[in-house]
């Protein structure tokens, strides 16, 4: 009896606790609203199936509790009951699982008027690359990045010179554009997560993955990763900026192209060599420079 009564409060404060919960997930600011549709979905049915389970029980306790005299039947099998089960079963798993794979099916549809957008991935921080003026990113390789070359870009290939850099944590995004993410990690597993977009997937080293979504409302989301990826995993956070055309024109013409800081690179080092022959010239005793105090 005692036990019935458990299981009918579990039950009830279950239902109350769905109801008033203080957890809820963030104002969606995406297309991707048919992912909370789907989590939903699973909600009522999930909860429909724990609801009938704890009845059942709860029914049995008491129909079937413990009576003098009373003797069990022996029923090693039930077709009928079985097949309903299995049928039962079955639809419920389909329902769970069908609107799943549609949703997945449009998640990596990308639309043709998609940017793309570079995510690289490292521990602990993002960085991004977009497409310059041609519309297209150049070829990239995990094994060529060094300091003068950030990205692994084919320095062959024509259509990473005006590839844009982003060497921050902060992406800027026009409003009502889809946008098509291309995730590099280059060390361990990553996930590129904004809450607010309902949409994430994992950087795996090695390789390019991808999905997409269109931000459709205006502000800052922070970007956080969602795969465990070491001591400072907490802290590896982000900035997306949703903007309308005009600021975000404004921000992309800040931002350094491959062409640009190739050719900051180049100078910097022409500038340190001669600082260094000016630096050897001075410390010579038979120098010109201190001779004549060119200094």
């Amino acid at each position: 009896m005692f036990t019935g009564l458990v299981f009918l409060a579990v039950i009830i404060g279950s239902i109350i606790f769905h109801v008033w919960t203080p957890w809820w997930w963030t104002d969606i600011a995406s297309n991707w609203s048919a992912m909370d549709d789907t989590i939903i979905l699973s909600f009522w049915i999930g909860g429909g199936v724990f609801i009938l389970v704890c009845l059942f029980m709860v029914y049995c306790i008491f129909r079937y509790q413990y009576k003098e005299g009373r003797r069990s039947e022996y029923k090693p099998e039930d077709k009928k009951l079985e097949k309903g089960l299995t049928w039962l079963t079955t639809i419920g798993v389909v329902a769970l699982l069908a609107p799943g794979l549609v949703v997945w099916n449009n998640y990596i549809r990308v639309p043709d008027n998609a940017i793309q957008v570079e995510v690289m991935a490292w521990q602990w921080g993002w960085k991004y690359r977009l497409p310059g003026q041609d519309g297209k990113l150049g070829e990239s390789n995990n094994r060529i990045i060094s300091d003068d070359n950030p990205y692994g870009l084919n320095i062959d290939d024509p259509n990473g010179k005006d590839d844009v850099f982003v060497e921050s944590n902060e992406l800027h995004l026009l409003k009502d554009r889809p946008v098509k993410i291309l995730l590099r990690s280059i060390d361990v597993l990553h996930n590129f997560y904004v809450p607010q977009f309902r949409s994430k997937m994992d950087a795996v080293p090695g390789t390019i993955t991808y999905y997409w979504f269109e931000p459709n409302k205006n502000g800052e989301y922070e970007v956080l990763c969602a795969e465990y990826c070491g001591v400072a995993h907490y802290a590896m956070r982000g900035k997306v900026v949703v903007e309308d055309e005009v600021s975000y024109n404004k921000w992309l013409s800040e931002q350094e192209t491959f062409s640009s800081f190739t050719a900051k690179n180049r100078n910097n080092k022409l500038n340190k060599k001669k600082l260094v022959k000016i630096n050897n010239l001075s410390n010579n005793k038979n120098s010109i420079l201190k001779e004549q105090d060119v200094r």
